[in-house]
């Protein structure tokens, strides 16, 4: 049987403050996999692990346990500088970010692929004025024709980034102080309680739209 595409093997991040007595201060946990091509959104509040979330699944962060593994091969045993053909995070203005080297490099494995299979986009600056939108999700869906997962981080503070959500995104993730959950697809994630309160006022149009497709030039 192939591998799945990406897996979450119970990872988890433990963050503490002080030597002596030290006193934990965040801790994000995620157990969860995807086993073919997709685009999947992820949200949550500020501060509440999305970005470290990416940061070990890419390797630039070390985890406290588990380990994440893309097409079957761990990427914290990957050598740094090529744990980018796993698996690659852009941030926000598209910057890429470092990795976090546990051990020299001749003790770690070489990449088993030329090109990154997840490609994760965190809270990436759309702009409704120039077609940048429909180029973007396009973009997405190119990558997954091509075998490719797509992660698409936002922290919706207008209508028509739900929007986004919802025409792009196939399953999604909401991340909430360190608690990492699935949802099947966009009705299971605007079921959620948790969700609403954190979209707020988003949370009613976004409701409604649910079934009303949104072209974006």
């Amino acid at each position: 049987m192939n591998a799945p595409l990406l897996k979450v093997d119970k990872i988890a991040k433990q963050y503490a403050r002080g030597l002596l007595r030290p006193k934990l201060t965040f801790s994000l946990a995620a157990d969860f996999e995807v086993a073919r091509p997709a685009v999947v959104g992820v949200l949550g509040p500020n501060g509440s692990g999305k970005t470290t979330l990416f940061e070990l699944m890419t390797g630039s962060n070390l985890p406290s346990a588990g380990r994440v593994l893309v097409n079957g091969q761990d990427i914290h045993r990957v050598r740094t500088r090529e744990r980018d053909r796993l698996a690659i995070h852009y941030h926000q203005s598209y910057q890429l970010r470092s990795f976090q080297r546990s051990r020299p490099n001749f003790m770690l494995d070489p990449a088993r692929c030329d090109s990154p299979l997840v490609h994760l986009f965190d809270e990436p600056q759309f702009n409704t004025q120039d077609g940048y939108i429909g180029f973007m999700l396009d973009f997405f869906r190119t990558l997954k024709a091509r075998g490719r997962l797509v992660f698409l981080c936002l922290h919706p503070n207008e209508p028509y980034h739900v929007d986004i959500l919802r025409q792009s995104c196939e399953r999604f993730i909401f991340v909430q102080k360190g608690t990492v959950t699935q949802m099947a697809d966009f009705d299971s994630l605007m079921a959620d309680e948790r969700v609403c309160a954190y979209l707020g006022a988003l949370a009613g149009p976004a409701q409604a739209q649910q079934q009303r497709p949104t072209p974006w030039p």
